[in-house]
């Protein structure tokens, strides 16, 4: 079991490249591609919101801690790297990668408990029979090789919040969007701490008070500014961008990006993933999702 990020297997083999991501899923699909055609699916962040919601609404009904939802978001999102989601009862996977979850976070469920929440939420897809859940256990522990240790950015945030001065709503505000980038790839790209740093700045740069996150082009461009004054040691330009904040927060940011070894284009990359998400969410329908989900898992017998 790693006691860190560095040496842990989340990082020697659960982070890729945009590429590398895109060409297993690009095969997964490849194997069967009639099947993908037959098929359709929504967007996979649009997805990856339907996904989330349903998990959210299972875990209150059980009364799971942030953390063990955060967990089981990973797995899912690993296992579907590795399996295609046509092949696949997806409302079996959110229970079990939940149920398997809370094994790893150290507030176990009773299986019992989480197949009879499931069935309350999704009768159609959901049977009584807990084995299959055991079944798809065992399925998502094989796929992930046993490499079951997740780091996450919360602790980062927790770490950082006083070096960088921060209210409580701003820590409340980054809180959220690490939660939200869960519903991105970011997981599988980024290191947790890089993950940190763009929600501490994107809350430092928004104010919570006013449109929001969807407003969050504005702190991309601003980001954007910050790197390329790092890059070229342009002292003025960091000023001017921490001029932005009367308090001087995000100059206190600006200036601690420069002195760390935190890597500026990842943190650009993040912070347009995440306004990338903000900007699709616009377009979800969750009742396209289900049916779109529900056609494939009728059709294919998933649900038995």
């Amino acid at each position: 079991m790693a006691a860190n990020y560095w040496a842990s297997t989340q990082r020697r083999y659960w982070q890729f490249t945009k590429d590398a991501l895109l060409d297993l899923r690009q095969k997964l699909e490849d194997e069967d591609r009639g099947l993908a055609q037959q098929y359709p699916l929504p967007d996979r962040r649009l997805q990856s919101i339907f996904f989330n919601q349903q998990l959210g609404k299972l875990g209150r009904r059980m009364t799971i801690r942030q953390q063990a939802l955060a967990t089981a978001q990973v797995f899912i999102r690993r296992f579907y790297s590795k399996v295609e989601i046509r092949r696949t009862n997806p409302y079996l996977v959110l229970a079990t990668a939940l149920y398997l979850a809370c094994k790893m976070e150290e507030c176990p469920q009773h299986i019992r408990v989480v197949v009879s929440e499931a069935r309350s939420m999704w009768s159609e897809f959901i049977v009584s029979d807990i084995s299959k859940l055991g079944e798809c256990e065992f399925f998502m522990i094989s796929e992930m090789n046993s490499q079951l240790i997740v780091h996450h950015p919360y602790r980062s945030l927790v770490e950082l919040q006083n070096t960088l001065n921060m209210a409580q709503e701003e820590v409340s505000l980054a809180w959220s969007i690490i939660n939200d980038h869960y519903l991105t790839d970011l997981p599988l790209l980024y290191p947790p701490h890089t993950v940190a740093v763009t929600a501490i700045f994107l809350a430092m740069v928004l104010k919570p008070t006013q449109a929001g996150l969807h407003a969050a082009s504005t702190a991309a461009a601003t980001l954007a500014n910050v790197s390329q004054a790092i890059k070229g040691g342009d002292s003025s330009q960091l000023n001017e961008v921490g001029a932005t904040t009367p308090q001087g927060k995000v100059q206190t940011l600006v200036k601690w990006l420069a002195e760390s070894e935190i890597d500026i284009k990842a943190v650009v990359d993040c912070s347009q993933e995440i306004i990338s998400l903000y900007d699709v969410w616009e377009l979800y329908s969750e009742k396209t999702c289900r049916e779109q989900i529900a056609r494939y898992v009728k059709a294919r017998g998933l649900d038995k």
